[in-house]
């Protein structure tokens, strides 16, 4: 599984906010995103919405949907084709990937986020990037990658409270201004032949746990039965052997039989509502002995192999239930096979050409007050509309035919 809790105190890292170094990356973006994710150049539906809000000088939050790697890039590419540049929040980690990258990313109008704590500067920042309004602000509101284009993810509070933030400040400014959020819907198509593309993946994966190919199974079969031996093999690992039932009811038991003896340990029991907050409360639990270099060498170890188990329980949170099942589109099955060699080996090979609708949707006011209440209405609304978005452009993903 790839690194994405570092073990060092964490540092927030501001964004660069000139506009020479955004405009001439700009320049190079579209070449690069095709050559490095195989994302040729994006359609755009609903730009005169966005541009209508930047004229109109409003503080701008864009809120994505996060299914693919490269969706930051596609983003950046909607900022070229408006000739504007935007800020973005990204994690921690991927500052933390070699002083080029740190670099880039800072240029390119990215901040850090520390994802296993409260970071209060982080929040401070993009509420006040949003509060001067001199470019829109990108916060992808899931907080990770889902690779399922059709199955929006937990939709975080963040989003809501840094846009609420905001708006209690520019309501105090003179002239008052506002703050609106812009849901983005990323709708990603493929335009290659998908035998092609995914049989070479099948043959490696099912090579590395010893399996004949059965020239007579179907491509769909193929990739449920590889999702049946994963879970299986993980199934005998932390319960002793693979268990009955669907595997939409195995999922959710084996989170907990990964996540129940850590919170035991770390939290006293105590246990969030959903598996993202889950795995958020025992990381910010677990990553303080790590950083500050407590324990014994094999109490390090250990908290490192529990850590493992978190970004494992994310992983199996990752896999949308049923999304394969009946007649899956030729884009849930590239998904899911991506899924599965980049869970297995921690990188997935691209598969091109994928083409990329961006729809932007129309503007939710801000309004600085949150309405009395555990969940604040806006995350609702803002999932409630990118799940409406994403739905209207299912139609084209087409079944996956033999």
């Amino acid at each position: 599984m790839q690194q994405v809790v570092i073990a060092k105190p964490y540092q927030f890292v501001p964004p660069h906010h000139g506009n020479l170094w955004p405009w001439l990356m700009q320049k190079w973006l579209p070449s690069h995103t095709r050559r490095k994710w195989g994302v040729e150049w994006p359609t755009f539906h609903g730009l005169d919405r966005l541009k209508a809000s930047l004229q109109a000088g409003h503080g701008v939050l864009l809120a994505p949907n996060h299914c693919r790697p490269c969706d930051p890039f596609v983003l950046a590419l909607l900022g070229a084709e408006l000739h504007q540049s935007f800020y973005t929040m990204a994690s921690w980690h991927l500052f933390m990937q070699g002083r080029v990258q740190r670099w880039l990313l800072r240029h390119a109008g990215v901040f850090s986020v520390f994802r296993e704590g409260l970071d209060r500067e982080a929040l401070k920042t993009a509420s006040q990037l949003l509060t001067e309004a001199r470019r829109p602000v990108v916060i992808f509101p899931e907080g990770v990658i889902t690779r399922g284009n059709d199955r929006l993810g937990y939709v975080m509070d963040g989003v809501a409270f840094i846009a609420r933030s905001a708006a209690k400040a520019r309501a105090k400014a003179e002239p008052p201004g506002q703050v609106i959020i812009h849901p983005v819907a990323l709708r990603y198509t493929f335009g290659g032949d998908l035998r092609q593309a995914i049989e070479p993946v099948l043959d490696l994966l099912e090579r590395r746990i010893g399996w004949f190919r059965y020239s007579g199974t179907s491509l769909v079969e193929r990739v449920r039965r590889l999702g049946e031996a994963f879970l299986s093999v993980k199934e005998v690992e932390y319960f002793g052997g693979a268990q009955p039932g669907l595997r939409a009811e195995r999922l959710p038991r084996l989170i907990d039989r990964v996540l129940e003896p850590l919170e035991q340990r770390y939290l006293s029991g105590r246990r969030e509502a959903t598996t993202v907050a889950r795995i958020k409360k025992l990381r910010a639990a677990i990553l303080p002995a790590l950083t500050n270099g407590e324990g014994s060498a094999e109490e390090q170890a250990t908290r490192w192999r529990h850590l493992d188990d978190c970004s494992f329980a994310q992983v199996l949170e990752s896999y949308p239930r049923g999304y394969i099942d009946g007649e899956p589109t030729v884009e849930r099955l590239l998904e899911t096979v991506e899924r599965y060699e980049e869970d297995s080996s921690d990188e997935a090979r691209i598969h091109r050409p994928l083409h990329c609708r961006i729809d932007i949707g129309e503007a939710l006011p801000v309004t600085a007050d949150r309405p009395r209440g555990e969940a604040d209405p806006l995350t609702a609304q803002l999932e409630d509309r990118l799940k409406t978005m994403l739905a209207a452009s299912a139609h084209l993903c087409h079944p996956w035919k033999e």
